[in-house]
């Protein structure tokens, strides 16, 4: 059994409309039967936990869209999760929600349940923009969210952006940027488009009127560049924080930490084990083992991983500790790749600790294959 206190993820399926860049485990047009039985499934899940003493301080839902829940559904949820884990007190509780489907009496619900940090979905302020990824709000209607989570007291805000989508330019972008940091959200999560085989987005890609490659590239120093100048810092490749606002969650899966997932096309990491339940609604609501596979990592998928998930993170890794932890120096035989990378501006290499740059970040995915 775990000694440390680990992550929970709930996974909630519903949506009202499928977004057309989006490939994530999620349906619209659920009945609310359905729904209801789907929560019943879940605290079914969950509850197979209780009386293991694990302890929890960080939880997440997210989707789908998780503020499609009524406050009853929600609630029944957060009763079966307190009496099978030990909630550590300043535990971190974030609820992820769409704009359009958030009121008072859910807000009010989410915090008197012990949520303490939101989540919200804007991806752009303008409604051009918001028509062509398919979303169904508008910024009006995340202005009203955005305030009236304030008034219900939440007081750690993530706002999610996009860049790269249909009809974005360089000077929107910027303007997007300008009008949310105005709110002084404590977080903000921005993620360039990626054309998801799958989604209406990838079968429209070659008459799609998305920016040009230089172009997604400025919007991306941009969002760097002036966020660091107001004060957040770059921690993890897509996100920035102020002082103190990381998310915990996250950080549990860069910093390969434990945690559970519940929920259909969940993921945990829990007892030196990878599992995940089934993306298949039948099957999961069939209460047998819903898992599609589980897996014990061997000492080089460890590490393999470690390096991966860890680059992520602005802090990187220490040398000393993965050389502990595998038994082997990093360094050894990639001496010349790691002077040319550093040389190259992709690299920070000092002491103990290896970890990427501003530029390194920006093209992860193609030095993290040169690198492991």
């Amino acid at each position: 059994m775990t000694t440390n206190a680990i992550g929970i993820y709930v996974h909630i399926p519903f949506c009202v409309r499928k977004c057309n860049y989006c490939d994530f485990c999620s349906f619209s047009g659920l009945e609310s039967s359905l729904r209801d039985r789907y929560v019943d499934r879940l605290c079914l899940e969950i509850s197979s936990y209780a009386g293991r003493g694990i302890s929890v301080d960080s939880i997440f839902f997210g989707g789908g869209t998780p503020s499609l829940l009524t406050p009853d559904q929600f609630r029944k949820i957060c009763d079966v999760i307190g009496k099978s884990f030990e909630i550590i007190p300043g535990c971190e509780f974030t609820v992820e929600a769409n704009p359009k489907t958030l009121d008072r009496e859910k807000l009010e619900a989410f915090c008197s349940c012990g949520v303490n940090r939101l989540s919200i979905g804007l991806q752009s302020i303008h409604e051009n923009e918001l028509k062509k990824l398919g979303r169904i709000h508008n910024f009006e209607d995340f202005l009203d969210s955005y305030e009236l989570a304030r008034e219900c007291g939440i007081d750690n805000i993530n706002i999610d952006l996009m860049y790269g989508i249909p009809e974005q330019t360089v000077e929107s972008f910027a303007k997007t940027l300008d009008t949310v940091t105005a709110l002084s959200p404590e977080h903000l999560s921005v993620y360039g488009l990626i054309l998801e085989e799958g989604t209406p987005f990838f079968e429209m890609k070659d008459s799609l009127p998305i920016p040009r490659e230089d172009e997604e590239c400025d919007m991306y120093y941009l969002a760097a560049h002036r966020l660091s100048a107001l004060g957040y810092s770059h921690y993890e490749i897509s996100n920035y924080a102020s002082p103190g606002h990381e998310c915990r969650n996250n950080l549990k899966y860069w910093r390969s930490q434990e945690y559970l997932g519940f929920g259909l096309a969940a993921y945990s990491y829990f007892d030196g084990h990878r599992f995940g339940n089934t993306e298949d609604m039948s099957l999961y609501m069939s209460e047998g083992d819903s898992r599609s596979y589980d897996e014990a990592l061997d000492s080089e998928g460890e590490a393999y991983e470690y390096v991966m998930l860890r680059l992520r993170l602005r802090e990187g890794f220490s040398l000393s500790d993965y050389k502990k932890r595998f038994g082997k120096d990093f360094l050894l035989g990639r001496e010349e790749l790691i002077k040319k990378l550093s040389a190259a501006g992709y690299l920070s290499i000092s002491e103990d600790r290896l970890a990427l740059t501003e530029r390194g970040f920006y093209i992860s995915n193609a030095l993290l294959t040169e690198l492991i």
